[in-house]
């Protein structure tokens, strides 16, 4: 079965331009993110959409609220019939064993995982919000929570991927943002790897955005990542 690793982040205000990307790539070869901007534009229309074009959906919109509420949400991403939703580990164990509760009673059950610590975040960001502690220990606790409460896995800086996977195995989904091919501009990540380095860490997914949906042949710029991932699992 095909099992694209690559998550093309679709971070666009317009959803024309979107689609004018989307109708480039190929189902076979990535997945797409949908984050807040672009669902708060689009609605679940646009999901649709691209499911029906054979593309599998991560839904990026990481509900934080009272388990009731997040559980509700979670199953309404369900219905839509999405790959992948994510929600706050900051949530609560609480928050989490619900929303696990109520995605295992839908028919569509998709990849429910937890974001530990946002990595547009340094041990600077934490504290000022009150965590003083380092960000990989945050994103240990936070995720060895989000094992207890039965998700599929958890967001996370490929720099913490390797802790992760000694701890929790192969079969705790990793799925890791800031991925930024050699050479390419850091814009607003903080801990970031290459595509081969994150791999070889222990990533399952890798969500990549500007460095495809910005580049002059998109379809180009992730063929050549997906070479640089084949060669590190070859090796």
């Amino acid at each position: 079965m095909n099992d694209p690793r690559i998550i093309v982040s679709l971070d666009y205000s317009d959803p024309d331009q979107a689609l004018k990307l989307i109708r480039k790539m190929n189902p076979a070869r990535c997945r797409f993110k949908i984050g807040k901007e672009l669902f708060t534009r689009t609605g679940p229309a646009f999901i649709e959409k691209l499911i029906s074009k054979g593309y599998d959906v991560f839904l990026d919109l990481k509900f934080h609220d009272i388990p009731a509420t997040v559980a509700k949400a979670c199953c309404a991403a369900a219905d839509i019939g999405v790959w992948m939703i994510n929600l706050h580990a900051s949530g609560g164990l609480r928050m989490m064993t619900t929303a696990r509760e109520a995605i295992d009673k839908q028919l569509h059950k998709p990849l429910l995982i937890a974001v530990t610590v946002l990595t547009s975040m340094s041990d600077r960001d934490l504290k000022q919000i009150g965590v003083d502690r380092h960000v990989a220990e945050q994103v240990m606790d936070l995720a060895k929570l989000a094992n207890k409460s039965g998700l599929d896995g958890v967001v996370c800086s490929a720099r913490e991927v390797a802790i992760l996977r000694k701890e929790f195995g192969g079969g705790f989904c990793l799925v890791t943002p800031g991925i930024r091919p050699q050479g390419s501009d850091h814009n607003d990540q903080q801990r970031v790897m290459t595509p081969a380095e994150a791999v070889k860490a222990g990533s399952d997914y890798l969500v990549i955005g500007r460095p495809i949906t910005r580049a002059a042949d998109p379809l180009k710029a992730l063929m050549k990542i997906e070479e640089e991932i084949r060669n590190v699992i070859s090796d």
